[in-house]
């Protein structure tokens, strides 16, 4: 099963069993690959769709200090809840010590030897890691590493 098939199955599971954070989460993600199919010309296939998701993710990730700040703990819980779905979605996530190695692999294989050859490594790192990690956090143990 597709993982637009899967996304298409859940929804009609969480609009039969009334669950309205599975349902908003899922529709945002299906009208995101939608509008990218559209604007593109294209369909997207499952690597497609793990990118749209984890862009979702993001997004939700980036504004909940907002809601804290505000606090509106009710968007703060609903953001949490949104995030616990789409993360369903994603691979297994690397830890931080899987990036670490993988940013050293590279280093390594790239040459770089300070913080001005970070993005050789990025460019190395980032599709290894896709889906899997957010490229911020490979970018801090890249700076980390290298500085």
């Amino acid at each position: 099963m597709s993982l637009k098939e899967r996304l298409l199955d859940d929804l009609k599971v969480a609009m039969r069993d009334k669950d309205i954070v599975k349902k908003n989460a899922i529709q945002m993600v299906r009208s995101a690959v939608l509008q990218i199919e559209k604007d593109k010309k294209i369909t997207l296939d499952d690597d497609g769709i793990i990118e749209v998701v984890a862009k979702e993710v993001k997004q939700r990730k980036e504004s909940l200090p907002e809601f804290i700040d505000s606090g509106r703990q009710d968007l703060v819980d609903n953001l949490k809840a949104e995030i616990d779905v789409l993360m369903q979605y994603l691979p297994q996530q690397l830890t931080e010590e899987e990036i670490e190695a993988l940013v050293r692999e590279a280093i390594n294989e790239s040459g770089a030897s300070s913080a001005r050859d970070i993005g050789k490594v990025m460019k190395i790192v980032l599709p290894k890691v896709k889906g899997r990690a957010d490229g911020k956090t490979v970018n801090q143990i890249a700076s980390k590493l290298l500085g």
